[in-house]
């Protein structure tokens, strides 16, 4: 597995700016991942997922980076984005298979 991604500078930016607002944001997500019985792997895809449906560009790109970071193959993340297309339509698959293609590579 590799390390966690870099945040990207907004998000540091917004960190050293309101310091306990992050606290309790990181807070809020480590317990809602820890109220259940889904793994890494699977919250990871979870994530992404919701993004996708959400149609959330900038969310899309920072679950595919932190899914990567706990090992998550590019296929399986390519394979959330085809998943949405009945869902979401085309051509919005179509935008968030871009959004993790772009950042896989």
């Amino acid at each position: 597995m590799t390390t966690m991604p870099k945040p990207p500078p907004q998000f540091s930016e917004f960190v050293k700016t309101y310091p306990e607002v992050a606290r309790a944001y990181e807070a809020l997500g480590k317990s809602v991942r820890g109220a259940g019985p889904l793994s890494e792997r699977e919250i990871a895809l979870v994530k992404l997922a919701i993004s996708v449906g959400a149609r959330m560009q900038g969310a899309a790109h920072a679950h595919t980076r932190k899914a990567r970071a706990v090992g998550v193959e590019p296929e399986a993340l390519r394979q959330v984005a085809l998943l949405a297309c009945p869902t979401i339509g085309f051509p919005n698959m179509m935008a968030a298979l871009g959004w993790v293609n772009e950042t896989i590579e």
